[in-house]
């Protein structure tokens, strides 16, 4: 037992020094080692899973006791690239969305959708050229602070302020087809460029995302007061599954 924790620890610490000396570190997690062990033996290897089929990875991130990521088993760099918005695109919302179990197993709780967010950064606030989307739970004050989009008509944006920084807000009733959030971003965001400045969180409009829809939180580095990430909005602490 002390052996093999010793070596868990040996590979957790191993990837933090390559994610943070490596951009490409999560690209060779994925390709190098969960996807050859997938194929090889059944088993995700150091990931947590690995679904071939749908082409996506659940990775533990090194930071939080509850965040996880969804990573593209193909080479993506990230929410600039064409090709998540290509008509044959994955459905990397959607699967992200249905892995926030993940979190809860971490939290030993269920959370209201409401708490749990989905989170992908602008080319500007980002240090992996791989995409990836944030899992993890949601700030209580934010969650707080949102609920009052929580019956806004469908389809329109509304912009508010949270954490000092200006989004927009749009609830939405589901996570594919012309819902799917990169598509309704790069409605009026038009070209790789203007979607490398971008960042999206998506967050159950309210406890029940089946019954109350979704939440797109969306802001850019050109808007005034804007950003380009969101990640602040999620709590990598968990502080919610406490009672905080």
């Amino acid at each position: 037992m002390v052996a093999a924790a010793v070596t868990v620890v040996a590979l957790v610490c191993a990837c933090a020094r390559l994610a943070a000396a490596d951009s490409n570190a999560l690209w060779k997690i994925v390709d190098l080692r969960c996807v050859p062990s997938q194929q090889a033996s059944g088993t995700p290897g150091q990931c947590t899973a690995v679904d071939l089929d749908k082409r996506y990875v659940i990775l533990k991130d090194i930071t939080g006791r509850s965040q996880y990521l969804l990573i593209p088993t193909d080479r993506i760099t990230g929410i600039e690239s064409p090709r998540v918005l290509d008509a044959q695109a994955q459905d990397y919302w959607a699967d992200a969305w249905a892995s926030r179990h993940y979190v809860e197993t971490s939290v030993k709780r269920s959370l209201p959708d409401n708490r749990l967010g989905l989170e992908i950064n602008s080319v500007f606030r980002r240090t992996q050229h791989q995409l990836h989307i944030h899992i993890d739970c949601m700030r209580g004050d934010v969650s707080d602070a949102l609920a009052r989009h929580t019956h806004d008509a469908p389809g329109t944006w509304r912009w508010d302020t949270l954490n000092g920084n200006r989004y927009r807000v749009m609830r939405i009733t589901a996570l594919t087809q012309g819902s799917d959030p990169f598509r309704v971003v790069a409605r009026d965001n038009k070209g790789a460029d203007a979607m490398a400045t971008q960042t999206i969180l998506v967050t159950g409009a309210g406890p029940s995302a089946e019954r109350d829809g979704w939440l797109v939180v969306n802001s850019g580095t050109e808007a005034d007061n804007g950003s380009g990430t969101a990640e602040g909005l999620l709590d990598h602490a968990c502080r919610i599954a406490d009672g905080g």
